[in-house]
């Protein structure tokens, strides 16, 4: 992933030295496991846990002649063994190192992950308990509907970033497995035993059964997951973007001193962040449909799914955790515009309030075809131009309710009487 969508603390967990200290940690893990079975000399697993790390150009030099970068860095790391150099990569196949070395990598970024997802949570949490009683229009089709809360709209995305996050819990733990079962996962030259060491040691799950590979339906859960926290992430910043417009006016994203929104129109304040969250959602949902194409490999292995992990998962990984970052950012510094949402309610002419006045004719005994009729011929109207909601109402003689009654439908908190439910369980949910 290129440096301007990255953050230092994925990155880090993805470089190439941290690859090489996992690969180098699986070999030693494995020549101590076989030491303790009484197979390898105790001193070799001594000697092993003293090897330096490889040296990223040395091993970059012997994979040009190997063409193998798994067997270029064992050649690398057995020499640097000197006596008992031998027995590192005993009965191992490369993948062994690999898918388990990966199950490190996997867990380690899924952990950052959930700690960017629970940040989003309680951001977006915070911000709607401030604004559950800032009434606004809602819409639906892009057209005026019953008024809410921006408070609410928050409490909603709270809650899915709380779906997100038990998603991810059940996705990192999913790919947090590693394998140390031989060529086609017979345990025919390495025991059982080897392999509960290592993962053991690493706090990796052991694979049930494994071919040369663990299989990859893991790796597609995981990357799935992730695209699906992308598409949060999208919705979210599309309805920013919504907000924003110079239309609507109620939300816009904070601009810095100094920033520019335009190099041609010094007026423009635009949605930058939200619009290039939404095109890293795209990304995200690419990587979830490689992850997919992976499942399927040939009899016991083939390296078809190689070259697509090699890119998917780091870059998935690095792309969501920035992706959180920033959104977490921008809800955090977030200008709400109460005025503004205030100023378009009211611009409603009473519109929003066509079903607490179809309710109110039902009870006064009208059919609801009846009410209904009634109530659209006079919203009809002022959708026209001519008056209020109400005053129409009021001024048909068709209406058989009472001043006092019909205007008592015409307030947005009678809308927002029982909302408060929803920020009851709010306010108590933790994330696991």
């Amino acid at each position: 992933m290129i440096e301007r969508y990255s953050t230092p603390q994925m990155t880090a967990v993805w470089s190439e030295q941290r690859k090489l200290a996992v690969w180098r940690e699986v070999e030693i893990l494995v020549v101590e496991a076989w030491a303790q079975l009484g197979v390898a000399p105790e001193t070799t697993a001594a000697s092993a846990a003293k090897a330096p790390e490889v040296d990223i150009v040395a091993w970059k030099e012997r994979e040009a002649i190997t063409h193998h970068d798994v067997a270029a860095f064992v050649d690398l790391l057995a020499a640097s063994v000197g006596d008992g150099g031998e027995w590192i990569h005993y009965g191992l196949t490369s993948s062994d190192v690999l898918d388990t070395a990966s199950g490190v990598l996997l867990k380690e970024s899924g952990e950052l992950l959930l700690e960017a997802v629970a940040e989003l949570f309680d951001t977006v949490k915070e911000k709607a308990l401030e604004y559950r009683d800032t009434v606004m229009i809602g819409r639906t089709h892009g057209i005026w509907a019953e008024p809410t809360s921006f408070g609410l709209k928050l409490a909603n995305w709270a809650f899915e970033v709380e779906r997100d996050h038990e998603r991810l819990v059940d996705a990192v733990n999913g790919v947090s497995y590693g394998k140390i079962s031989g060529a086609v996962g017979t345990y025919a030259h390495t025991p059982p035993a080897v392999e509960t060491y290592v993962c053991g040691a690493l706090g990796l799950n052991v694979e049930p059964a494994s071919t040369q590979v663990i299989p990859r339906d893991r790796h597609a859960h995981f990357l799935s997951v992730i695209a699906l926290i992308g598409s949060t992430i999208e919705r979210f910043a599309t309805e920013i973007r919504h907000l924003q417009r110079s239309e609507v006016g109620e939300v816009r994203e904070s601009f810095g001193k100094g920033q520019k929104g335009s190099s041609a129109m010094p007026h423009k304040r635009n949605p930058i962040a939200s619009e290039n969250l939404t095109g890293v959602s795209r990304l995200l949902r690419g990587y979830a449909s490689a992850g997919l194409e992976n499942v399927a490999l040939w009899h016991e292995r083939d390296i078809s799914h190689s070259s697509v992990e090699r890119v998917a998962l780091p870059d998935a990984t690095i792309l969501l955790h920035y992706a959180l970052v920033r959104m977490t950012r921008l809800i955090d510094n977030l200008v709400v515009d109460t005025d503004r949402m205030l100023a378009n309610l009211e611009a409603t002419k009473g519109l929003v309030y066509s079903q607490a006045a179809l309710l109110a004719l039902v009870d006064s005994g009208l059919t609801r075809d009846e009410a209904y009729r009634l109530v659209q011929q006079n919203a009809m109207m002022t959708w026209d131009g001519e008056g209020t909601l109400l005053e129409n109402l009021l001024n048909d003689p068709d209406i058989p309710l009472a001043e006092e009654a019909l205007t008592s439908c015409f307030t947005p908190t009678r809308a927002l009487r029982n909302a408060n439910t929803v920020f009851t369980r709010l306010t108590s949910t933790v994330l696991a």
